[in-house]
């Protein structure tokens, strides 16, 4: 009996065992990137149904169907190009000049007892202060060309990057620290080597928050005193109860929040490895 059934049992292993290799396997990158792909399909999806069945009402909520009709009448004229470019242009040099003294200040920051105690309380007392309560403040100041548009950016995305980088520089374990001294390593030395390296994984998450917060800004910036930019169009949109042309304006800055994070996270997989596997 025990011959039979050990002459069985690696039969019966192979057998159960069998189907798992056939059919097509795909990486867990592949299947996250689909999954970041599908979900907002889904949701347009859903979105169009409810307003084909009225479930909603069409008149504050317009069937995706027709708001990608206008969009393309936009992309056709060149128009929603024109807005599109004028808003990517501030935001960028708004997260240039609010990004870069973050990184480096953030990061010194966590390095530097002396100086965080300097400087930690003034980040408190500033930071929670609503960004778009200071535009009238900004305007005021640089006016209503394109560098009151830049300074709102910047400051949006000052913050989040900061904080990040010297929560970073925070979490790296200190005997790091003390071996780059032991082996004379300089201070601009030990940033470059051993702060930078180890706090690129929340910087990353900072940068993440602060684009998508210097998108939002941006949009708020662009309603007054432009004429250009996403947020110009949507205002512009609202003046003349154009309601597509709205959602088209916001669709637009969903879509670019969607690619930025798409690209980030692409980047985070190549400079942070050890995260992006978890």
């Amino acid at each position: 009996m025990t011959d039979v059934v050990q002459g069985v049992q690696p039969s019966v292993i192979r057998v159960a065992r069998a189907p798992t290799r056939i059919g097509f396997s795909m990486s867990r990158q592949t299947v996250e990137r689909l999954m970041n792909i599908v979900s907002p399909l889904a949701l347009i999806a859903l979105w169009e149904i409810c307003a084909q069945t009225g479930v909603i009402d069409v008149r504050f909520f317009p069937p995706p169907s027709k708001i990608f009709k206008v969009m393309g009448t936009m992309i056709q004229n060149g128009l929603l190009e024109k807005h599109v470019w004028a808003s990517m242009q501030r935001l960028f040099w708004g997260i240039l000049w609010g990004g870069v003294p973050a990184l480096v200040l953030g990061v010194a920051m966590g390095m530097f007892r002396t100086l965080r105690m300097i400087v930690e309380p003034v980040i408190a007392a500033t930071y929670p202060i609503p960004k778009s309560a200071i535009l009238p403040l900004i305007l005021l100041i640089f006016g209503l060309g394109e560098p009151s548009k830049v300074v709102m950016v910047a400051t949006g995305v000052f913050f989040p990057i900061l904080i990040n980088s010297m929560a970073g520089v925070l979490e790296i374990n200190k005997i790091y620290f003390d071996v780059g001294r032991n082996f004379g390593a300089s201070g601009f030395q030990a940033f470059r080597t051993v702060a930078l390296p180890g706090a690129l994984p929340l910087i990353m998450t900072g940068v993440k928050l602060g684009v998508g917060l210097g998108l939002v800004l941006i949009a708020i910036a662009e309603m007054v005193g432009a004429k250009s930019g996403l947020g110009f169009m949507i205002w512009n949109a609202w003046e003349i109860l154009s309601v597509e042309t709205m959602y088209v304006g916001l669709i637009t800055i969903a879509v670019l929040g969607l690619l930025f994070t798409l690209v980030l996270n692409e980047i985070e997989r190549l400079i942070v490895p050890w995260k992006a596997s978890r």
